[in-house]
């Protein structure tokens, strides 16, 4: 929850706190520059005063100057010098006039704005410009001085003027008393201010920490300590505990939030009881789904007929869902039926009218030809009154298919008397069994469909076998018998004592052919034992042709499976006869090397043949060709060597990533 977005912008805690800390900042700031102003204010009022007394003692010296200039002779070294200096002095007054007129920010001088001392500084500005200012001037212009008796007219009057103006200079010096002492007092007044902000401020700092302190107690801390006594409740189980909502900010959205997540633990705790028996009846029924659906798993995974699988599932879910009645029917899809294999509780009319359907026919045949699960209520069709399932009292059908694979197989029904719904968990349920049932039947008929395979082509081996070697014989005997007839009529009994031991052996070499055949498909392998099997064939070998044979095996690889086993004992079987019949050999050797990849090889001293004229021949060897097949059966390769009077080869091998383990 987003407590900032909640609440508005002027109800926030953080508002609230800034503009405090603001405000007190902005009065603080106030204070200290009305403080600053008061100083910089008082520094150009004391310079002020100095500059405007400066003028009392410039007046007095000007007068000074003034007086001494009217003893001297006229044009006189001394005389000069008086006059220079006086006027340096006017000029001194007058640049003090333009300064406190004007004021100096960077000193700082300025007059106090006051109009008393404005209008004080103003009559001292007249008294100079008008008075003082144009007699000095008089003064300086005058002659020096000439003898009494001599003097004109106009100079008795400058030298009243002379006489004139000390008094005027009394004048000048009691008005910048006067402007000095406005200053001083208006000075006093500023410095008391001054004081009076620095108290002011003084009393601000102290006030506001106590303020601050206050509004942190009431915003924070008194919120966060209300807020710990209730999760204090919380934790012994006072669900009942709730915390009154002051305001509008996040404490206050705090409150709220807490208060909702007391109702909800108090809802949760009250109903805890009720919801622990709600959870524990669907861990239940979980439960049951579970073992009916491991039940049928392990029922499904056992080798028995079709009838039987269909008849052990259906009967488990009609006691899941205690349905009234059930069947199963599998689909032949080149003609489009739909076959009843196994059904319960239903009557004898309806198994007679329904144990063969059309697809599209009825309610059933309409699912299937729409591939959906459908669960028909019986009350709301208006035709169903049609149906010979209404007719036997139920109220409910359900169809459900069997998949495998992406491949439909049928579909399974259960009937209900009473009015009967499935929710999804429990189509889901059945959805699953019914492609379970149709992995099961899948791989009954896959199952079968590689026995079919297996027995084609074990006949095919033995009538391969029958040919190399039965045929082969017979068809030498027929030869043979003809030959005997035709002698026996000519009456040449010589040639028929040469055709009679001819035939003898024929016959004998017959028999131990078909023996051999017979012994070869009765071989069955010890459990997980290649060594002993090969060893007992080697030793048959040896005891039926005296011929020495011997086996040397270095084992050292994983366990081959059962099928690859038994087909390298026959390839070592047939190669073996290959060499009793053929290679007139004395000595055998068969050598197996088991690592990570897996070399079988048979060796002989025998007569040999040409491999090259052999390969001309094609398969007219059919003992070769069946060695070559059955080592293709288990992806080996399967190499024969041979030259003529240096005996043969037979190398079976199995490459490590062709391999498989037992």
């Amino acid at each position: 929850m987003d407590v900032d977005a909640l609440a508005p912008a002027r109800k926030k805690l953080s508002t609230k706190i800034v503009g405090v800390l603001v405000g007190f900042l902005a009065l603080a700031l106030s204070v200290i520059g009305f403080t600053l102003l008061m100083s910089w204010q008082l520094e150009g009022s004391a310079a002020a005063i100095n500059d405007s007394g400066s003028l009392r003692m410039q007046g007095y010296r000007l007068s000074v100057l003034l007086t001494r200039l009217q003893g001297e002779p006229q044009k006189s070294t001394q005389q000069v010098q008086i006059r220079a200096s006086a006027t340096q002095q006017l000029d001194a007054i007058d640049a003090t006039l333009l300064q406190l007129s004007r004021g100096d920010p960077q000193r700082p001088l300025f007059l106090p704005p006051a109009a008393s001392i404005q209008d004080q500084f103003a009559q001292v500005t007249r008294h100079w410009q008008q008075r003082l200012r144009p007699l000095a001037d008089a003064m300086l212009q005058q002659p020096a001085r000439v003898p009494q008796d001599r003097a004109p007219p106009e100079r008795a009057g400058q030298e009243a003027g002379a006489r004139d103006f000390p008094l005027q200079v009394d004048a000048f010096v009691d008005a910048v008393n006067t402007l000095v002492q406005l200053i001083e007092q208006d000075s006093e007044q500023r410095t008391f201010w001054l004081r009076a902000s620095q108290l002011a401020l003084l009393a601000l700092a102290m006030v506001g920490t106590v303020c601050v302190i206050y509004l942190l107690f009431l915003l924070i801390v008194e919120p966060l300590t209300r807020l710990g006594v209730g999760m204090d409740r919380m934790k012994e189980k006072d669900f009942g505990v709730r915390l009154e909502v002051a305001s509008n900010d996040e404490f206050g959205q705090l409150a709220q939030g807490f208060n909702q997540m007391a109702d909800r633990l108090q809802a949760l705790y009250g109903n805890l009881e009720a919801r622990v028996n709600e959870k524990t009846a669907a861990l239940e029924e979980q439960n049951r789904e579970l073992a009916l659906l491991y039940d049928c798993a392990a029922f499904l995974q056992r080798p028995q007929p079709v009838a039987a699988v269909c008849e052990g599932f259906i009967a488990r879910i009609s006691a899941y869902f205690k349905a009234d009645g059930s069947s199963v029917r599998v689909l032949d899809a080149g003609r489009g039926n739909l076959h009843l294999v196994v059904h319960h509780g239903l009557s004898e009319a309806l198994v007679e009218s329904e144990h063969c359907l059309k697809v599209g026919d009825c309610l059933c045949g309409a699912a299937v030809a729409q591939k959906v699960t459908v669960v028909h209520d019986l009350r709301r069709i208006d035709s169903a009154h049609r149906l010979q399932c209404h007719r036997d009292g139920f109220t409910t059908v359900s169809i459900f298919h069997i998949h495998s694979h992406q491949q439909h197989l049928g579909f399974f029904n259960l009937h209900f008397r009473a009015a009967k719904s499935f929710n999804a968990g429990e189509q889901a349920l059945l959805e699953t069994l019914g492609q379970l049932l149709g992995v099961a039947i899948e791989n009954q008929r896959l199952g079968a469909r590689e026995r079919e395979m297996a027995v084609s082509e074990e006949r095919n081996l033995v009538a391969q076998g029958l040919h190399d070697s039965i045929a082969q014989g017979l068809n030498y005997l027929n030869l043979q018998v003809q030959m005997l007839d035709a002698s026996l009529q000519d009456g040449k009994l010589g040639e028929v004592a040469e055709i009679v031991p001819a035939l003898r052996a024929g016959v004998k070499e017959s028999y131990e052919d078909v023996r051999e055949l017979l012994l070869n498909f009765r071989s069955r392998l010890g459990e997980g034992d290649l060594l002993g099997s090969l060893q007992s064939t080697v030793d048959k070998f040896c005891r039926q042709t005296g011929v020495v044979a011997d086996l040397v095996a270095d084992l050292d690889g994983a366990p081959f499976p059962r099928e690859q086993q038994l087909q390298m004992v026959f390839i070592v079987q047939e190669a073996l006869s290959n060499i009793r019949k053929h290679a007139q050999a004395s000595r055998v050797e068969v050598t197996l090397e088991d690592h990570q990849d897996f070399v079988l090889t048979i060796r002989d001293n025998g007569i040999g043949f040409d491999a090259c004229a052999r390969q001309e021949q094609g398969g007219s060897h059919v003992g070769l060709h069946i060695m070559h097949e059955r080592a293709a059966r288990i992806a080996a390769t399967l190499q024969v060597d041979s030259t003529l009077g240096a005996g043969t080869t037979v190398m079976l091998q199995l490459p490590r990533q062709l391999r498989s383990m037992a």
